[in-house]
């Protein structure tokens, strides 16, 4: 069966609001290694409209950094994206579907399906995930900052029972970043 992983980047006071931070080299290799184990991405529409055209854009037009680049195509080689929304009218790409209703279904269906792991990231999508106990795998990754605002981490999710995940990997980077790869218990 395939685990289900969900990644975030967030700061030291939880914020995991994207523009707080400016991702670097580090942090767009170790997000392109994630992208290249999994082979189904799973978004909100929000995430999903952060995501695409931008990524698919720098694919097509490369930025002037390597990490960049190297995360576009890994973005652009994964098998299938599922977009969980009422609000999306279309989606780009023929690897692209919209998924109106049955989150807990579909993710079941998905985890039952031969091939690599999936990868789900942003808030909303992911807080529902982690509050029907679909989550096997959490990765977060810690910049050292402090924003002292924007939307925290998890902080709509209401749980049934307290949540024992247990730390199997950790990695500091040279900016003083750190991702924790963390397994449900």
């Amino acid at each position: 069966m395939r685990k289900l992983i969900f990644a975030i980047n967030v700061t030291l006071d939880g914020c995991c609001d994207h523009t707080k931070s400016v991702p670097d080299e580090e942090l767009h290799e170790y997000h392109t290694q994630l992208l290249r184990e999994v082979d189904v991405l799973v978004f909100g529409r929000k995430t999903y409209e952060l995501m695409i055209p931008y990524w698919p854009d720098v694919a097509k037009n490369p930025s002037e950094q390597a990490s960049e680049n190297e995360f576009a195509r890994a973005f652009m080689n994964v098998k299938h994206i599922v977009v969980f929304s009422r609000t999306l009218d279309r989606a780009e790409g023929e690897n692209t579907r919209i998924v109106r209703s049955g989150l807990k279904d579909e993710i079941l269906r998905l985890k039952q399906e031969l091939g690599k792991d999936i990868l789900t990231g942003g808030v909303s999508i992911p807080s529902q995930l982690i509050e029907l106990g679909l989550v096997d795998e959490f990765r977060f990754v810690v910049q050292p900052i402090v924003v002292g605002e924007g939307r925290r981490l998890l902080d709509d999710v209401s749980l049934p029972e307290m949540l024992q995940l247990k730390l199997v990997e950790s990695k500091t980077f040279d900016s003083g970043t750190i991702a924790l790869r963390y397994l449900r218990q």
